[in-house]
């Protein structure tokens, strides 16, 4: 059991963490962090020996929270369900500058803790999108990493052109119509 400061100084990179991080993006300084903190540098690597440590507690509740969303929503019809998961999905995308970048780098690097993180969401959007291709309403060639990489796209569009976040929803139903299955052959 960590001892009451380490925990109070833990809780306090998280919380100057998540401020910075907000105004900096994911590339914060995580020089800026500790000082903001009130801590030295080496006391913040002793609780995030590294970057990705760091963005992983600060996502883990998202990332959770998704997952148990995509459990909540497989009672609903599958297309809705994935729909909805999506979407929720692409806005958090955007909620750090960089954090479609960050994610994406860490899709095949099993040695970052992002990327356990990120593996039980994207699992349960997985099964949503299983159940959405057995239904027969999204094309059956897309696997979880293509719909990964797309709504994550969504959130570097924006993150790379704020000016086209206004058409963020009009991308997404673009995304939505490329994922079901043509209606008839060309």
């Amino acid at each position: 059991m960590p001892r009451a400061d380490a925990r109070r100084n833990r809780d306090r990179i998280l919380e100057v963490a998540a401020q910075v991080v907000a105004e900096q993006g994911t590339a914060a300084s995580l020089r800026d962090i500790a000082r903001r903190a009130g801590i030295g540098l080496g006391t913040l690597y002793r609780h995030f020996p590294h970057r990705d440590d760091l963005l992983e507690a600060l996502l883990r509740r998202r990332f959770t929270r998704l997952a148990e969303r995509a459990d909540a929503l497989a009672a609903t019809p599958p297309e809705r369900a994935l729909t909805e998961w999506l979407y929720e999905f692409t806005l958090g995308a955007g909620a750090y500058q960089g954090l479609p970048a960050t994610l994406m780098a860490t899709l095949h690097d099993p040695q970052s803790p992002l990327h356990a993180a990120c593996l039980t969401m994207r699992q349960a959007g997985g099964r949503l999108l299983a159940a959405a291709q057995e239904s027969g309403t999204i094309r059956s060639d897309v696997t979880p990493v293509d719909l990964f990489a797309l709504t994550n796209a969504l959130g570097w569009i924006a993150d790379q052109a704020p000016t086209l976040a206004e058409r963020q929803e009009h991308l997404f139903r673009l995304v939505m119509d490329g994922l079901r299955p043509p209606t008839h052959q060309a």
